[in-house]
């Protein structure tokens, strides 16, 4: 029988499923989980878990071994059941035979569930904590058939480096390898509606352009308050949940995260987004293996994302801020001059707020991109997809789908509160783009103008010419399952 649960959190079918999997499974299975601060994973793990969680332990950030050890003593005293906890073990190899003691003498024949959040920070400096967990893992679990060892991290690029892409004792070891991601807007809405959170589509996506799809965030939205009210407690009320959130969510996840937040900020000035040597430039740097490493860790954990340009190399490659709170935070939250209720009313009426709200929404439909190919009929067609642009022609196109069908579309993201009426001025731009990319590409494929916009877009003369295609709001909310068929 399947071991699913309802849960109190809205999405997670896909992992809920993944796991229900490993509660069956005829082994022991090592599962890996990782994401950015604040995604949800210690929840999900916990709350699927609950019935077979037998030891749970994790680490603290900046804390030495000696306390870490004594703290998983603490632990151990807890599950256990004894009245007291044990002595604290010298080191990691002493505390990994005391929970092997403590689960042999577990009776239940149902899988034992030993769970291990923050992994990165358990693993400090001379501590041998992994040595010992590989030992562990190899001399002790892989013999029995009804252990599960969940590891989890924030730290996404020491989860792959140190424990996915491991060359030592865990080499090959992880059975299962899951990254929690934000939820998209199909799921944020779900969420919502299971908090009696009554918001139309335009309001979630103004939440969730500002925030993201990220659960504990999600979880300060009010019911009875609009959008506006919600991100003007959240953000800019003197207790708000995210009013100081961005230098704590940094250090939480990197040791040294001041070359991080320079990087973030560069790119956060820059919404075309950055080619290596100009973050190197504007943020200060120095380029170099350790650059490459920060860049790697930042785009790990979903803060930035990069791409090569159609027709580029790799050396053109172009790095953007796509975490919806870190750019929010640097274009108002920062820069803010009070923080009073009506704040964010005030701000926005200005032309910030229209800057930041086209970027933002470019930003939400980039990580809807196969809702816009299901909208497009394209679903299930291969196709590859970057974004676009020439600088002889000054001319950018946000989003390309390279179809196997040889057809193209360009598409062009726009946020309104109404229907998007195309007027001569844009009309011609639009008409200027097409054209330099038809002539810089060489193509040979039909091109399809597409507009990814609100609500639609305002029948006239210059939407009948140089329009072909409209994916609306509405279609970035339908859920997603099938795996689609893109490069």
């Amino acid at each position: 029988m399947s071991s699913l649960q309802p849960f109190t959190i809205s999405g997670r079918l896909e992992e809920m499923a993944t796991f229900d999997s490993i509660l069956n499974s005829p082994k022991a299975e090592l599962v890996a989980v990782y994401g950015r601060r604040r995604v949800g994973k210690t929840f999900l793990i916990r709350q699927f878990f609950k019935e077979t969680m037998c030891f749970e332990f994790s680490g603290t950030i900046n804390t030495v071994a000696e306390k870490q050890l004594y703290n998983f003593a603490q632990a151990l005293g807890k599950y256990s059941g004894k009245d007291f906890a044990p002595r604290a073990p010298a080191h990691w190899q002493e505390a990994f035979v005391l929970l092997t003691q403590y689960v042999e003498k577990l009776r239940s024949k149902k899988k034992k569930v030993i769970f291990f959040d923050e992994l990165p920070w358990l693993d400090t400096m001379h501590s041998g904590f992994l040595a010992a967990f590989d030992y562990f893992w190899n001399s002790w679990c892989t013999k029995r058939t009804d252990i599960v060892v969940v590891i989890c991290g924030s730290a996404a690029s020491w989860m792959i480096n140190k424990v996915i892409n491991n060359k030592g004792g865990l080499h090959n070891r992880i059975t299962r390898e899951m990254k929690l991601l934000p939820f998209t807007l199909a799921e944020t809405q779900e969420f919502f509606t299971t908090k009696k959170i009554k918001l139309d589509q335009y309001q979630i996506a103004q939440i969730y352009m500002a925030m993201g799809g990220v659960p504990l965030y999600l979880e300060a939205v009010e019911p009875g308050k609009s959008a506006m009210q919600n991100i003007d407690n959240i953000c800019f009320s003197k207790k708000g949940l995210l009013r100081n959130e961005f230098d704590k969510l940094y250090a939480a996840l990197y040791n040294n995260a001041t070359v991080h937040i320079s990087i973030i900020k560069a790119l956060g000035s820059k919404q075309m987004g950055l080619l290596r040597g100009e973050i190197v430039k504007l943020a200060k740097l120095k380029s170099g293996g350790y650059l490459t490493e920060v860049l790697t860790e930042l785009e790990e954990s979903g803060f930035i994302s990069s791409y090569i340009p159609l027709n580029k190399k790799s050396k053109d490659r172009i790095y953007r801020l796509t975490d919806e709170y870190s750019l929010f935070y640097l274009k108002f939250i920062e820069t803010a001059k009070s923080f009073k209720a009506g704040t964010w009313a005030t701000i926005s009426n200005s032309q910030s707020y229209i800057s930041w709200s086209g970027y933002a929404f470019e930003n939400l439909c980039l990580k809807h991109i196969q809702n816009i190919k299901n909208s497009l009929g394209i679903g299930a067609l291969y196709s590859e997809q970057s974004a676009w642009y020439n600088k002889k022609e000054k001319a950018q196109i946000d989003l390309v789908i390279q179809r196997a069908d040889r057809c193209i579309n360009l598409c062009e993201m726009k946020f309104t509160g109404t229907s998007y009426e195309l007027t001569a001025k844009y009309a011609a731009a639009l008409q200027h783009k097409v054209m330099a990319y038809k002539a810089a590409s060489n193509t040979r494929s039909t091109l399809f103008t597409t507009l990814v916009t609100t609500f639609g877009l305002k029948q006239n003369e210059h939407s009948i010419n140089h329009i072909d295609n409209v994916v609306l709001l509405k279609d970035l909310f339908e859920k997603v399952s099938d795996t689609p068929n893109v490069g």
